[in-house]
């Protein structure tokens, strides 16, 4: 399939949060209130599990000590922290600095990679249906980086030259780190290790960067409401060091503190359904800082283009049977970007 034929969903076109921040109101425009956001607002001060990603694939005495953390971490947190994950710190530190480069740039720079009419890639918004919608507070600038067919010409390729590099190569790194954990897990679960690469060694790769930037009344807004990501695998890295990030167990919400040079990995809504609910993808929310902006970039993996998704077949036994259909992969976009962002409400109706 050509990528300019190649369209998932479209988002609506809204303001442009870091220029609304710019005029220092004192009250938040009623579109992006939520009243109810901070409900749920019992805080705890459990951490996610940390997994060492060294040793997880090279230390034959503590590899299996490991294997079980990460086991332990997907099943009861769906998060963890990824530390000694093996992609260069230069790398990631050039991709900080040159994301934060580009949502300094003017307006009208930014606006040249603005998401088109029918398509939700590009520098805007997602997730947008309808005019009544509330809204996060946050811009977000998406694109997806592998197959390299799927890029649009008008957005990767024409990102300055420094941004763009560092992203072609960031993108291969995770997509390796990504396919190296993902076979960890099976291998974790017994399942045929064939069952995840056939869906995954090709896969989609996207990156999202988020801007959040500061809001005169943080506790009336998400950054990003409450969901579950409806991907394989997200590896998120925290551009600067504002908290926000929470996940939700146990009814309470969790801040995440990112460790330095770590990674916040999450199992997402496919994986679930690939391990037939065994693992779980979790809601997270994100907060906004009244002072400070907060920057963060998520790189996605999702099954290849013309995969088709549903449990796995190594994990049904006549007494474990499925507990999702089957959908193929171009359908399971198309449905995910045409609902709003609400919990697990997609994986749910997934659900047999």
């Amino acid at each position: 399939m050509e990528s300019d034929m190649l369209k998932f969903g479209s988002s609506l076109k809204v303001p442009y949060v870091q220029e609304l921040a710019k005029e220092k109101f004192e009250s938040v425009p009623p579109r992006y209130t939520r009243p109810d956001a901070t409900k749920i607002n019992r805080v705890s001060a459990k951490e996610i599990p940390v997994i060492d990603m060294q040793a997880l694939l090279n230390s034959e005495e503590l590899v299996n000590t490991e294997l079980e953390k990460l086991d332990f971490a997907c099943k009861e947190w769906g998060f963890f922290q990824l530390i000694n994950h093996g992609v260069s710190c230069s790398l990631v530190e050039k991709l900080k600095s040159e994301t934060q480069k580009f949502f300094n740039l003017s307006m009208d720079e930014k606006m040249k990679f603005g998401q088109q009419p029918g398509d939700v890639e590009g520098y805007g918004q997602a997730f947008v249906l309808s005019d009544e919608q509330k809204l996060d507070w946050a811009d977000v600038f998406a694109i997806f980086t592998l197959p390299t067919h799927l890029r649009k010409p008008h957005l990767l390729p024409k990102l300055p030259v420094p941004f763009r590099e560092t992203i072609e190569e960031y993108s291969l790194e995770l997509r390796n780190l990504a396919v190296k954990l993902l076979n960890q897990m099976a291998k974790a679960l017994g399942m045929k290790l064939e069952d995840m690469t056939v869906l995954f060694e090709e896969g989609i790769q996207s990156m999202r960067m988020n801007y959040y930037p500061p809001c005169p009344q943080p506790e009336m807004v998400t950054g990003l409401c409450p969901h579950s990501d409806g991907v394989g695998l997200t590896i998120l890295l925290q551009v600067n060091e504002v908290e926000g990030l929470q996940i939700k167990k146990d009814g309470a919400w969790i801040p995440v503190m990112p460790l330095p040079n770590a990674f916040v990995v999450n199992v997402g809504d496919i994986i679930e359904i690939v391990t037939n609910g065994i693992y779980k993808s979790i809601e997270h929310r994100v907060t906004v800082n009244m002072h400070i902006e907060r920057i963060s970039i998520a790189t996605f993996l999702l099954a290849k283009l013309d995969g088709d998704i549903g449990p796995a077949p190594s994990l049904i036994t006549p007494t474990t049977p499925a507990n999702f259909r089957r959908i193929d992969m171009v359908d399971y976009l198309r449905k995910i970007f045409a609902r709003e962002l609400d919990g697990k409400s997609f994986l749910d109706a997934m659900r047999i």
